[in-house]
């Protein structure tokens, strides 16, 4: 037939005839109609949610100290480095005693030298009181015994005292970390010479991290405290927190006219270090209507966010919304999408817009 098609082209001839008889076109293998495609929805509702503000926060230790010397002393041993963690009661620095050593083992001499001597002076007392009462003792000589009796007893105390202050000196000689923390800044090394009240170390306690958020000061009068406050962090984007309100420190910065706000930060996440940024939701006095839509109706191509509304002809359409406040499983949504509207939850991602579904409720549980 082809070859006959061929040669009636070359000698002009019509080919209609001929293209009567060409068999039709077969349908490619396996080729099948479109079928609707099955979705699940559900309906979007409207929610009163509180008025809030997102704003940038900073995390911070709730304790930076510096740990000092007591006593002054020869840096004998500096066992730490910036950036080791340390615990609590574990020693940071620990200063030369030998002198203090030295002068606590002279004075518990001279307190054992000086129990005798009070000893012996508390059997003359006896005596001279014997004596007295026979006559034999001048009052003078009874006065005489009985000084010496007290005199020792009071250099007994004194020696007492200057053990204990002696022993005190010698342990405070080491210095140990008051909280568990991190070392940020080393100051003071081995071989320099420690003054009374000299600073050691510089610890910041990790355990115990707050963030703070500088609030305008139009929005502090507005805070709803009870509310916790959502934060997540630009650094580690999995992580999600829901945090109380600390304390509203009530003193404005001069320069920016905001008010420190602090969220308690319990028991924080080994990857939240001081220093990091966070986006803080805090929750104000009033409420506003929202359109809420479940989570999984948000279908994300690049920076864009869509949903999937369900018509009453068993076709669907996509709508652009911008995501807002998360409510547990329902997420804020704004742009052309009421309450009451179908929202396609499952099978969203394969759709096309105006493709027909085959649908079935879904329910999800209210905020």
């Amino acid at each position: 037939m082809k070859f006959q098609i061929l040669r009636s082209l070359r000698r002009g001839r019509s080919i209609a005839p001929l293209l009567l008889f060409l068999p039709a076109a077969a349908p490619p293998v396996g080729a099948q109609p479109d079928r609707p495609a099955a979705i699940r929805y559900s309906e979007a509702r409207s929610h009163a949610v509180s008025q809030t503000v997102e704003l940038p926060a900073t995390v911070v230790a709730r304790r930076v100290s510096t740990v000092a010397g007591e006593v002054s002393g020869l840096v004998l041993e500096y066992p730490l480095r910036s950036g080791e963690r340390v615990e609590r009661g574990q020693v940071v620095a620990r200063l030369r005693d030998q002198r203090l050593r030295l002068d606590l083992e002279a004075a518990r001499a001279q307190l054992e030298e000086d129990r005798t001597r009070l000893a012996l002076a508390e059997r003359n007392l006896g005596r001279a009181r014997q004596l007295f009462d026979r006559g034999v003792f001048s009052r003078q000589q009874l006065d005489d015994a009985d000084f010496e009796q007290q005199a020792l007893a009071r250099r007994i105390q004194r020696l007492e005292a200057e053990i204990a202050r002696l022993q005190e000196d010698i342990d405070r000689s080491v210095i140990v970390a008051p909280f568990p923390g991190v070392v940020v800044r080393e100051l003071t090394q081995v071989g320099e010479w420690l003054e009374e009240g000299g600073g050691v170390v510089e610890l910041m306690a990790t355990e115990e991290l707050e963030i703070e958020v500088p609030v305008p000061e139009r929005y502090v009068a507005q805070l709803n405290r009870s509310r916790r406050a959502g934060v997540r962090f630009e650094a580690i984007a999995d992580l999600r927190l829901r945090l109380p309100v600390a304390a509203v420190i009530p003193r404005a910065d001069p320069q920016s006219r905001t008010f420190p706000v602090r969220l308690a930060l319990s028991r924080p996440d080994p990857r939240i270090a001081v220093g990091m940024v966070a986006l803080v939701t805090l929750a104000l006095g009033g409420t506003r209507e929202v359109t809420i839509v479940p989570k999984d109706a948000i279908v994300r191509q690049g920076e864009q966010e869509f949903v999937y509304l369900l018509g009453e002809g068993g076709t669907v359409r996509q709508v652009e919304v911008d995501s807002g406040l998360g409510i547990g499983d329902w997420v804020e949504v704004n742009g052309p999408v009421a309450a009451r509207d179908r929202v396609i939850t499952r099978g969203n991602e394969r759709l096309r817009p105006g493709q027909a579904v085959t649908a079935e409720p879904l329910e999800y549980a209210l905020p």
